[in-house]
């Protein structure tokens, strides 16, 4: 009889949890690619048998005629959409449906991750958007080159001092480049990583950016379980010293009217309501720029939010987050291009000494740096084959509907709380869009072609309103 109760329950629990959740996109009619129980499409993903940016290639490619594809994260449905005027019109035309990303975790388990601007949702989102947007346009970057020139010219003095051909670990060194750079324009302090290896902020701030082993999973598991748990994003030690820093430098600030042209700056600038956007006279140059005009006029009338230090913490912390790991990864990836690629090594190389020999004082200003338009092209098409994230992520905040366009596709519903997948690796992959997409190519981005490509289809910085700042 017992026997009989436990393999009824068993066999309800594998129907419900097991077989059950992968029929979403079955009954909606979506091309999809076959999970498996319990893990859905990203099994190779979670066993580390598969990078995320090859499995995602492989769903993209098991229905390439398709604008869209189903798969299941975990048990959850995911809609990984592929079409460029489809991406468009989510991203975009349809940002009201689709403005946020998904929810990790909540504020009162780990405010520092709540707060920042990758994480806020709705009103709180658009507000502190609209207040930050305006501390980030290129006349304020301007205010911090001369810190990010002052961390190049201390790596390269470094090296120098060794005699003989330098050996050296790229990525240690370009993490500890970049963790210098957001050290000295994000939280206003000197590091020199290279010379203090075992400095306090470099030392938090990669115990920080480590999402690798056990701690990956608390992107993968239910927000509900973390906060039964009571687990955070960030290490307990972690969080607590970077609100100690950020509460020190801002008493030494206001106490002593101290004014550095950092990051930490122009958050306490925001927070008393006297940062604008003064950029008119101040060109962007570049293929890849992200422009703010369109999230500025539409939040020009926002309510200004009130900035605390946990705010400004959050938000510089975030900022840490997205430029210390992304930015040195890149930076691996440009020398081995620029290493395997020897003319368009010997291009660049021109256009640098041609630069130095051109200034005035025989130094790169700001200005000469927006007219390298090979160094652009070069940074551009790296971007191109080697994008910051796999994926850019939406969920909806309503049902949406996407019509049929294409012969064989049905009118199909998404609920409220969809999740969306842009997979930007694959897009800027796909030979549609790149000839020769593995190839890398920095000519694809000269003046005379990149007006051939298409938009949409270059995502490295995200798209609509919700692109990096």
């Amino acid at each position: 009889m017992w026997l009989i109760v436990l393999v009824s329950v068993l066999a309800c629990l594998a129907y419900f949890y097991g077989i059950k959740p992968y029929k979403y996109w079955e009954k909606k009619g979506v091309p999809y690619v076959k999970p498996l129980p319990l893990f859905g499409n990203i099994a190779s993903n979670i066993l580390r048998t598969k990078s995320f940016c090859d499995l995602l290639l492989d769903i993209y490619h098991a229905h390439p005629n398709q604008r869209y594809v189903g798969m299941y994260r975990m048990t959850e449905p995911v809609l990984l959409v592929h079409d460029p005027d489809l991406i468009k019109q989510i991203t975009v035309k349809d940002f009201d449906v689709f403005p946020e990303h998904r929810s990790l975790i909540s504020d009162e388990i780990d405010p520092l991750w709540s707060r920042n601007l990758f994480s806020l949702t709705g009103a709180k989102w658009h507000n502190m958007r609209s207040t930050l947007s305006p501390s980030f346009t290129s006349s304020k970057m301007k205010m911090m080159f001369n810190l990010m020139k002052n961390c190049s010219k201390q790596f390269v003095k470094h090296y120098h001092k060794e005699s003989g051909i330098v050996t050296l670990e790229m990525k240690d060194a370009f993490t500890r480049f970049t963790n210098d750079v957001i050290a000295t324009t994000a939280f206003g302090i000197d590091c020199d990583s290279l010379t203090n290896p075992n400095n306090e902020f470099y030392l938090m701030g990669k115990d920080a950016s480590n999402f690798t082993g056990i701690r990956s999973l608390k992107f993968l598991v239910s927000p509900v379980i973390l906060k039964m748990l009571n687990i955070g994003i960030f290490p307990k030690e972690v969080s607590t010293f970077f609100r100690s820093l950020i509460k020190q430098t801002l008493s030494i600030r206001e106490k002593n009217a101290v004014v550095r042209p950092d990051m930490v700056h122009l958050l306490m600038e925001a927070r008393k309501g006297r940062v604008t956007n003064d950029d008119s006279k101040t060109p962007d140059s570049g293929f890849a720029v992200v422009q703010e005009e369109q999230t500025l006029k539409s939040s020009s009338k926002a309510a200004k939010p009130q900035i605390t230090d946990e705010d400004i913490t959050a938000q510089a912390l975030i900022f840490f987050l997205a430029g210390f790991e992304t930015a040195a990864t890149f930076m691996c990836f440009t020398a081995y291009e620029l290493a395997v690629n020897s003319e368009a090594q010997d291009k660049l190389r021109k256009e640098i000494d041609e630069a130095y020999e051109n200034s005035k004082d025989g130094d790169i200003s700001y200005e000469v740096l927006l007219g390298m338009k090979y160094l652009d092209m070069v940074v551009t098409e790296t971007l191109r084959k080697w994008p910051p994230a796999a994926a850019l992520d939406r969920v909806s905040v309503k049902s949406y509907t996407i019509e049929p366009v294409l012969p064989g596709e049905k009118r199909i519903t998404l609920e409220k709380d969809t999740n969306i997948w842009i997979p930007a690796y694959s897009i800027q992959r796909d030979p549609r869009y790149y000839s020769n997409p593995e190839k890398f190519d920095p000519e694809r981005f000269c003046d005379e072609n990149k007006q051939n490509i298409k938009p949409f289809t270059y995502l490295p910085f995200g798209l609509g309103p919700r692109n990096c700042i």
